[in-house]
């Protein structure tokens, strides 16, 4: 029988098999698309919960007493991204839709899988883990800002506040709630504690299969702007690994919670945002949800570079 080590292990061999097989599911059986994204709110809800069960709030308190690296993250994900992002879309069509899906996906930080990612890039994944709730309280009070900041009140006339609040209580406080009681009530090692520690990877791979194989049928009748969002997609893959190498050298980050930074920095909340493009007006919907789901095939292709060249070169050992 496999074990949870080994599964974790191999998590992203399981990840590109999922990705391929979502991709032939979805272009060769577009009749399941609707009851696959019907999934998808309910996949992204465990992941979550997944995801909060395994950080470990008793300590949470001494995880956060390293500021510095706190200081790094608000300073990378929430001045210097918003930054480049604004530089790379600069010159792009002033097109509110096709703007809103960039902007959706690459102004929010990951909270889920760029734990996974860490980890194999040799950086302090604990570290990375104890930031995830800050991290998306964090981006939930600032992308309405940043979204009327840079497209204004054609912003607002598009997002409603509704989604966003519904997402926030289904997708974090929920789950949170459900993961605390567990801990509360399970002493580590308890029956449900260790049932939930091996939902991350399952169903990690479950929610990509439902997003992928739902939406990329999608992907061909917005291939034009879909060539077009892919250039700031790599570009940004590119920049900020840089940016936040050197917040991390400014703030005196030691190397493993440096490349956590660097990780941060670069990884994008995709799966936690599509159910933001979900709730869009029908007219724009698809757009919208084309553009994110392309930011994640990319990113998941960067990551597996990341996880080679971080360590090896961008940030080695000393």
């Amino acid at each position: 029988m496999i074990s949870r080590d080994k599964l974790e292990k191999n998590q992203v061999t399981i990840y590109i098999i999922t990705l391929l097989l979502a991709g032939f599911i979805g272009l060769n059986f577009s009749q399941f698309q609707s009851q696959l994204e019907n999934l998808i709110p309910i996949f992204l809800g465990i992941l979550m919960y997944s995801m909060f069960v395994l950080i470990p709030f008793a300590a949470l308190k001494e995880s956060l007493s390293n500021r510095r690296f706190f200081y790094a993250l608000c300073i990378v994900n929430f001045i210097a991204v918003p930054i480049v992002v604004w530089g790379l879309t600069f010159f792009f069509p002033d097109y509110p839709p096709l703007l809103l899906g960039v902007y959706l996906v690459l102004l929010t930080p990951c909270i889920d899988y760029v734990i996974v990612f860490t980890a194999l890039g040799k950086g302090n994944e604990k570290a990375m883990l104890s930031a995830t709730p800050f991290l998306f309280v964090a981006q939930m009070l600032l992308l309405p800002f940043y979204l009327w900041l840079f497209i204004g009140e054609q912003a607002a006339n598009i997002v409603e506040v509704a989604p966003f609040v519904k997402a926030f209580v289904t997708f974090i406080v929920l789950p949170l709630i459900f993961a605390l009681i567990v801990q509360l009530l399970s002493k580590e090692g308890g029956r449900v504690y260790e049932v939930s520690s091996w939902l991350p990877v399952p169903y990690m791979a479950l929610t990509l299969f439902v997003i992928v194989a739902s939406q990329i049928g999608k992907l061909a009748g917005s291939f034009e702007w879909i060539l077009k969002v892919i250039p700031i997609y790599i570009a940004f893959m590119i920049i900020m690994p840089f940016i936040s190498k050197m917040v991390g050298k400014w703030l005196k980050l030691d190397i493993r919670t440096g490349r956590a930074l660097i990780f941060s920095g670069s990884t994008r909340n995709s799966l936690v945002v599509l159910p933001f493009a979900l709730a869009m007006p029908v007219e724009i919907r698809s757009l919208v949800v084309a553009v994110i789901v392309t930011q994640t095939i990319v990113e998941i292709i960067g990551e597996l570079i990341y996880i080679r060249i971080i360590p090896q070169f961008v940030l080695r050992d000393k």
